[in-house]
Order: C-alpha cells, then sequence, then structure tokens
C-alpha cells in the first residue's frame, strides 16, 4: 500500500482520493481550506446565518465522469433533472427549450422552432451551424483550436440577434468566456456534446442540498482506506530529490509519500515547485501562461417568490443579453425568524464586476430579475450577499490547449508527479466534468488502474450523420 499525497481538497482532488483509496492505495488529502471542495463548495455566511454556495454549479447529462464520482459516493439522489430549459423573453412569459421525441440531432428541434425571441433568419442560421457542427464531428472541431468561436459565428453567417440571445448566452455560461475570447473548440464541445448529442445529453441536473453536502461521504470513504483529510494546511513546497517527489512541505512540517498529485490551479502550483523540479519536468514550464477569468455569484432573498409569473413558478432562468446571465430559485430559507424566499443569480466572465461594492451589484442584479419578469417589479431583496470568485476558471483561449500539461509524466518528467485540476489536458473546458476527469487520469497514473470513465454516446441517427 502506498501513501499518496494529493495537494487540493477541491473535485479534482476529492476524485483523485476516490480512486486511489478503491485501488488500494491510501490517499492523504492536504488542503489550505477548512472545508472540501474548492471553488465548488458552499459556506456559513456569518452575516445572515444561511449555508450558501460559492457559486451555482451545474451538471449536464454528457458529464459522465461526474456522474460517476456522484455514484461512487452515493449522492446522485440528491441531484435533481430538469430536461426544461427557460429563457426569458420579457414582456412576454420565459419559454421553454425541452428534449421531445424526435431523435438526435432532433430532439430540440421542436421547442427551439417555437422560441419567439429568435427570428426566422436567427433560426435559418443556428440551424446551418449546427449541421455544420455535426458533419465536422468530434475530431473536426480540434483544427479550430487556435481560432475564437466567433470566427465560426462570422463563417455560418450567424445575425446580431443570434449570437445575442442564443450562441453568447449558452458559450459564457459554460466556457465562462465570450464568444470572441473563448477557443471554438471549447465552444464547439458544449453544443456538439450537449445540445446535438441526444435528449438525456442536454438535461441538466442541480443539487437539492449544499454543495459542500455532496462531498461528506468523501470523508468516510479515504479513512476507512486508512487515508486522511488535512484540511486548512497550506503547503509550502513539494520535496524533491533530484529524480523524485517525496511528500510535501506543509505549514505542519513534512508529510511523506510515495506519489504526489496536485490538482491546485497553475498559479499556486508555480509557487511549490523548485528549481530543480522545473528543470526535470517540462510540464511544470509556462505555469504563468494561464490567465484566468472570474465568476460571481449573488444570493437575494425575497420576501416572497420571485422566479413566478402567475400560475407559473420557475426553477430557473436564462437571460439572453442581459448582464445577468442565470437566476437559480433555491426555495425557502429562515433569515431572522422570517420566512424568505432564496434566489442565486450567477455573472460568467464578470471582469466587470469584480471592482463593484455589494450595494452596486445587488442594483444591477435587481435590475435584471425585473427585466425579466416583470410581475416582479417592485419587490426588493431584504438580504444580498455577494460571492466574487476572481479565479473561478482558466481563461480557454486559442491556443490554450498546446500549453496544458498532461497527468502522466514524459520520458523525462518526474515519474511519481501527476498533474490535475480541470487546467490539465482533459480535453474540457473548465468544469466539474474536466476536473472529475483529470482526478480520475491522475490516479490512474500513481495507482496504475482505473481512469476517466467512458463517454456517453451520441445517439444513432446523429452518429450516422457525423457526430462522433
Amino acid at each position: 500500500m502506498k501513501r499518496v499525497v494529493i495537494i487540493g481538497g477541491g473535485v479534482a482532488g476529492i476524485a483523485a482520493a476516490v480512486r486511489v483509496a478503491e485501488a488500494g492505495d491510501i490517499p492523504i488529502v492536504v488542503e489550505t481550506r477548512t472545508r472540501l471542495g474548492g471553488r465548488a463548495t458552499s459556506f456559513e455566511d456569518p452575516r445572515h446565518g444561511l449555508v450558501l454556495d460559492n457559486c451555482q454549479h451545474v451538471v449536464m447529462g454528457c458529464c459522465s465522469n461526474v456522474l460517476d464520482l456522484y455514484a461512487r459516493l452515493g449522492v446522485l439522489d440528491r441531484i435533481e433533472w430538469h430536461p426544461t430549459t427557460w429563457w426569458a423573453y420579457p414582456p412576454r412569459r420565459p419559454e421553454p427549450m425541452r428534449a421531445g421525441s424526435l431523435p438526435a440531432p432532433f430532439h430540440l428541434s421542436t421547442s427551439f422552432l417555437k422560441l419567439r425571441f429568435l427570428g426566422v433568419d436567427d433560426k435559418i442560421g443556428i440551424g446551418m451551424a449546427m449541421w455544420r457542427l455535426i458533419r465536422m464531428g468530434f475530431a473536426g472541431r480540434e483544427d479550430w483550436r487556435d481560432r475564437p468561436f466567433s470566427a465560426f459565428l462570422d463563417e455560418t453567417g450567424q445575425t446580431l440577434e443570434a449570437r445575442e440571445r442564443f450562441w453568447e448566452p449558452v458559450v459564457v455560461g459554460a466556457c465562462n468566456l465570450p464568444c470572441g475570447e473563448v477557443a471554438a473548440n471549447h465552444a464547439m464541445q458544449v453544443f456538439q456534446e450537449g445540445f446535438l448529442a441526444g435528449g438525456w445529453h442536454a438535461t441538466m441536473g442541480l443539487a437539492t442540498c449544499p454543495l459542500r453536502d455532496l462531498y461528506d461521504p468523501a470523508v468516510e470513504l479515504i479513512e476507512q482506506a486508512g487515508g486522511e483529510i488535512r484540511l486548512g494546511t497550506s503547503v509550502r513546497g513539494i520535496a524533491f530529490d533530484g529524480i523524485r517527489t517525496n511528500g510535501v512541505v506543509t505549514d505542519e512540517g513534512l508529510v511523506h509519500g510515495s506519489s504526489i498529485i496536485s490538482t491546485v490551479p497553475p498559479d499556486r502550483l508555480a509557487k511549490m515547485i523548485s528549481r530543480p523540479m522545473l528543470a526535470a519536468d517540462p510540464r511544470l514550464r509556462g505555469l504563468e501562461d494561464f490567465g484566468t477569468s472570474p465568476i460571481l455569484g449573488v444570493h437575494l432573498v425575497f420576501e416572497r417568490p420571485v422566479l413566478i409569473d402567475g400560475d407559473r413558478r420557475y426553477p430557473h432562468l436564462v437571460l439572453p443579453g442581459r448582464d445577468t446571465h442565470w437566476f437559480f430559485d433555491k426555495g425557502e430559507v429562515e433569515l431572522g425568524g422570517v420566512r424568505g424566499h432564496h434566489v442565486h443569480a450567477v455573472v460568467s466572465a464578470a471582469d466587470a464586476w469584480m471592482s463593484l461594492d455589494e450595494a452596486e451589484i445587488g442594483r444591477r442584479v435587481v435590475a435584471d430579475l425585473h427585466w425579466a419578469l416583470p410581475a416582479s417589479r417592485g419587490l426588493e431583496p431584504i438580504a444580498v450577499r455577494s460571492v466574487k470568485e476572481k479565479r473561478a476558471t482558466f481563461r480557454a483561449e486559442p491556443g490554450i490547449d498546446d500549453r496544458r500539461p498532461s497527468a502522466r509524466p514524459g520520458g523525462h518528467g518526474i515519474p511519481n508527479l501527476a498533474l490535475a485540476g480541470d487546467w490539465t489536458d482533459t480535453g474540457w473546458p473548465a468544469t466539474m466534468e474536466g476536473a472529475t476527469r483529470s482526478g480520475y487520469r491522475a490516479a490512474a497514473v500513481v495507482t496504475g488502474t482505473g481512469g476517466p470513465v467512458a463517454d456517453v454516446p451520441p445517439g444513432r441517427l446523429v452518429a450516422r450523420l457525423g457526430l462522433r
């Protein structure tokens, strides 16, 4: 049994620890925060006495590995599935997009053609672009690694309205960058695997509990394997003898390990490595090349439900063309002895919001809510709590995939050092799915078993048409 030290207790670190334990080795997780989950976790807000998620995280049916992780942790029953996505279109009611009975790639076509916030020319252009994404297949998107997604929209003649009301909301929400900045292959993957491959692929899953509760079973699983989780412990450096790593140096002393898995972001990893490590492993060079993109989560509490219009209550809303991108209904909460209704707003690629104070943030988000649902006008929140994740994701810019390191060391790398994290070479954008895949792959490097699970296959018809 080998002691495997895992630096970081985010989704990638949890995934790696679970698979290391299942392989019969001993995972030692070292996490600088006081809770597991990294950027996808929850915290107790002392101001309002509520348990709040850092940001709303969404899982899709196509996310085979993160769903596999939830199954291993026994928490799949805490994911609520939403086959319908609601799009705001004031002053009309929000409009649904849902999979119908037709086979992929036509499963969304019936509801798509009924969307009134898109014109006929918009829909024709979107349909032609989707057909091109089908025909190029999964491999074809790799030819676009060095170009922004906006170049693809230009080539397919997308209207301004289609860009603002359809392409941009999806891309910004999934990739945390606008169409003009994100690498085209990352945005293409979202549409190929999330929209076109099948009805289940496009189904959205939301946790019915605070995100941190999803990770509680990992603690018992790791401890049963003889491992441990050291929360509130900072890693200062990685011990290296010139050939292999021997452990990690923390603010509490040296933690020995026969193998090391780093799951932290590139800027943090750069502070842990020495010059000899940098010279010994090419994967550790260029860590400073990775930029970051922020996400803003805004928690609002109202005296009564606000994601409602007449007799219909909406579990979420997409806001095309607005600065606030999503609203999620989080249900009832108790605030100061009074029952309230919790709404979670999300602003992706939120660079312009980082300098704003909480009062201004709340004002802008509430204005977008009043725009989306005119019936909510006049209602103001009784509590506002903004959460700024300034370094939420790596910037998936054109050309970045050439610099994303692999989990496995090459012929000249440090043999017992594996790299993980959504920024590594996962084949996915910065998502929980990418993080889980990286953790599974890193665990396989150090244990010799396991690895990512298979993708959810596309439907038969769409595969025959080219999406394979």
